[in-house]
């Protein structure tokens, strides 16, 4: 079976590649599994400072596999997974960086949010998608409301409509919007290269402690929120249209 994420270790830093192109990085159960394992690797590995998130190609991650929930018979096991992924970035003992250069759709967009870092290029473009598909970021808002001011939030999840990485770190979702994003993302390396491990790890928690308390008061709640509208008419109708590369029903000129 073909690898869909890459790991390797430079002077302290693992850096986990999304690579696969045949569903734009969308989380598949494959994928899931092999960023999981690089995480794990990662925290069991006393070399490693930070861990940096990215990818190949033109998209960092397209959100849920849509085509994957339907021959897994129902969405349980896909908003089960998502909600893990993220939980398991916001609770890991060390830095995660999301280096973006890419679009970042639905789910990708709560990938970038679990992380304590995320560092994003002109090539970059961002879209809660959700509502567009009869859905709504229900897992994702743990790790992107309390990034976004409240207004950001409102519009870009309500609309669905496509932003930059400029509007997207005026909002809050990310750290940096930069021209050079393999300039900064060195630049933020080194610097978590000089900070000590145990200053890293007891670090971490003291800026993760809202989104850590949103999971632990609400994550099932808004899991089984994501696996009835998944599960529902409209939803069905909004992914095949997006399969179909039609409009939904819905969608009026």
């Amino acid at each position: 079976m073909t690898e869909l994420a890459h790991y390797f270790v430079d002077r302290a830093i693992a850096t986990i590649t999304l690579d696969s192109p045949a569903n734009r990085n969308a989380l598949s159960a494959q994928l899931v599994t092999e960023i999981t394992d690089h995480l794990a690797s990662a925290v069991a590995d006393e070399r490693v400072r930070a861990v940096i998130l990215t990818h190949t190609g033109t998209t960092f991650c397209a959100g849920a596999d849509l085509k994957a929930a339907a021959a897994e018979g129902g969405p349980d096991q896909g908003t089960k997974r998502m909600l893990d992924l993220l939980r398991t970035i916001v609770e890991l003992a060390k830095p995660v960086v999301a280096r973006i250069n890419g679009a970042v759709r639905a789910g990708g967009v709560g990938l970038v949010g679990a992380c304590d870092i995320a560092v994003a290029g002109p090539g970059a473009s961002f879209a809660f998608s959700e509502a567009r598909l009869g859905l709504a970021p229900a897992i994702i808002s743990l790790t992107t409301l309390s990034r976004m001011s409240e207004r950001a939030a409102s519009r870009y999840y309500l609309t669905g409509e496509k932003f930059d990485a400029v509007a997207a770190a005026g909002s809050g979702l990310i750290t940096t919007a930069t021209d050079d994003v393999d300039a900064e993302i060195t630049a933020i390396a080194d610097a978590l290269r000089a900070c000590s491990p145990q200053g890293l790890r007891e670090t971490k928690p003291l800026t993760t402690r809202t989104v850590r308390t949103a999971f632990a008061e609400r994550a099932d709640e808004l899991q089984a929120d994501s696996a009835r509208l998944f599960a529902s008419e409209e939803a069905r109708e909004g992914m095949t249209a997006f399969l179909q590369k039609r409009p939904p029903r819905w969608a009026t000129q």
